[in-house]
C-alpha cells in the first residue's frame, strides 16, 4: 500500500469518527465498488451505522446475487411499486428529466446523515459537490461523500489491498454498476445490456409497449413520431437518447410525462 492510499484511508476514517450522529449513520450501499468501500472504512472507524439498499427492480443480476451473498447484513428498502410499473405510468425517463434516481435511489435516510461514495472523480457534474452537503429534497436529511476525493485507482487499491469481494460485472469491463438501461449510461452500453440481459429487454419492450398504448389513447401527440412501444424502446437505448440531432423536442419530451 502507498504512504497516499494510507493517507486517505487514515482521513476517510477521521471524517467518519468526527461526523459520527449519536444514532449513527446511514450508509447508502449500492452494491458498487464505492459502497464497498465505505462500507469497509466505517467498519474500521469502529462507528455506528446501518447499511440500506434502495432496491430499484431493474438492477443486473449479478449485483442483486452479490449484494445478497457477500452483505447479508445491509437491509433492503422496497419501492412502493416496481420500476416498469412506474415507468407506464410516468413515461420513460431521460438525461435531463430523470424522476426514476428520487424515486428508486435516493428516497431514504429521512433524518438521518447519509454516507455516500460520490466522488468528484465520477462526473463533471459530482465535481462540483462538496463533502458534506444538505439534501435539498429533505431538509432532515445530510450527507457525508466519505471518499469524495478518491480516484478510482485509489478506489480499487483500497478493494485489493482488503481483499474485499466485488460484483462480477467488474471483471467483464463494467465501469459502473446499477440500473440496466441508465439514461446516463452511454448509449452503446445500453445496447450492451440488452443483448446480454435479453430477459431484461423483453420486459422493458414491454412495458414500452402499454406505455404507447395509454399514450396513444390519452396523449397521440407525445407518442405521434413513433409507430409502436418496440420502436420508442429501441430509441430510448439508442444513440438518439443523448441530446444529438435526432432527439424529441422539449415539448414531446413533457408530454410523455403529463
Amino acid at each position: 500500500m502507498t504512504m497516499f492510499l494510507q493517507h486517505q484511508i487514515d482521513t476517510a476514517i477521521m471524517r467518519l469518527r468526527e461526523f459520527e450522529p449519536d444514532d449513527g449513520y446511514y450508509l447508502a450501499f449500492s452494491g458498487g465498488k464505492d459502497s464497498i468501500v465505505i462500507k469497509q472504512l466505517a467498519i474500521e472507524a469502529g462507528v455506528k451505522f446501518d447499511a440500506h439498499y434502495s432496491v430499484t427492480t431493474i438492477d443486473p443480476p449479478e449485483l442483486v446475487h452479490f449484494i445478497r451473498f457477500q452483505h447479508q447484513d445491509v437491509a433492503y428498502d422496497m419501492p412502493d411499486e416496481p420500476f416498469l410499473k412506474a415507468l407506464i405510468k410516468n413515461g420513460f425517463p431521460l438525461r435531463h428529466a430523470r424522476w426514476c434516481c428520487k424515486k428508486y435511489k435516493e428516497n431514504g435516510g429521512s433524518g438521518r446523515l447519509v454516507v455516500t461514495g460520490v466522488r468528484w472523480a465520477e462526473s463533471a457534474g459530482r465535481s462540483k459537490r462538496r463533502m458534506v452537503e444538505h439534501c435539498l429534497q429533505d431538509d432532515s436529511k445530510n450527507f457525508l461523500h466519505l471518499i469524495i476525493d478518491w480516484s478510482d485507482d485509489d478506489v480499487w487499491a483500497f478493494i485489493r489491498d482488503r481483499k474485499l469481494p466485488y460484483c462480477s460485472l467488474y471483471d467483464e469491463g463494467w465501469k459502473r454498476v446499477g440500473c440496466l438501461f441508465c439514461p446516463m449510461a452511454y448509449y452503446k452500453q445500453r445496447q450492451h445490456q440488452a443483448k446480454r440481459f435479453p430477459r431484461h429487454a423483453k420486459a422493458f419492450i414491454k412495458a414500452f409497449k402499454k406505455l404507447y398504448q395509454d399514450r396513444l389513447i390519452n396523449n397521440p401527440d407525445a407518442v405521434s413520431r413513433w409507430k409502436s412501444g418496440e420502436e420508442i424502446f429501441d430509441w430510448w437505448i439508442g444513440e438518439g437518447n443523448v441530446g444529438s440531432k435526432d432527439d424529441v423536442s422539449d415539448e414531446s419530451q413533457v408530454m410523455l410525462f403529463e
